[in-house]
């Protein structure tokens, strides 16, 4: 297990406590622009350390969490959670893919002339 220091590097830690999957990511998000420490842009170097306020930008949604302890080794997960307060917004829902029409089923050949202007009306590119 890691052991407490007073600070550590931003990109280690959101790596550490498992908010971004690997540590090459954590770097590219706060080159990114997508981690803030206490209001600004955090550049891969900048150390945090308790009570800081780190915002990650991941999949489209705002993970806002509180330093509680410091680390920089991977942890396991219970570990992890210790180390940081969760004061997200609650996820999005997941919004369903709507199936693309004009599909075939595989194994069905190369479409025909007369199914080809069929997909056309269907999507609005040929008169009907």
């Amino acid at each position: 297990m890691a052991t407490d220091e007073t600070t550590a590097r931003v990109d280690s830690w959101i790596w550490a406590v498992r908010l971004i999957k690997t540590r090459s990511a954590a770097g590219a998000a706060c080159r990114g622009g997508h981690v803030k420490v206490n209001g600004d842009r955090a550049k891969p170097a900048q150390h945090v350390k308790p009570g800081d306020e780190v915002r990650v930008r991941v999949e489209g949604w705002e993970r806002v969490v509180e330093v509680t302890r410091v680390i920089s080794k991977r942890v396991g997960a219970p570990v992890a959670a210790e180390c940081f307060v969760d004061q997200s917004p609650p996820r999005p829902p997941r919004t369903e893919v709507p199936a693309v029409a004009g599909l075939r089923d595989r194994g069905t050949g190369r479409p025909t002339k007369r199914d080809r202007r069929d997909l056309e009306r269907l999507h609005g590119l040929r008169p009907s």
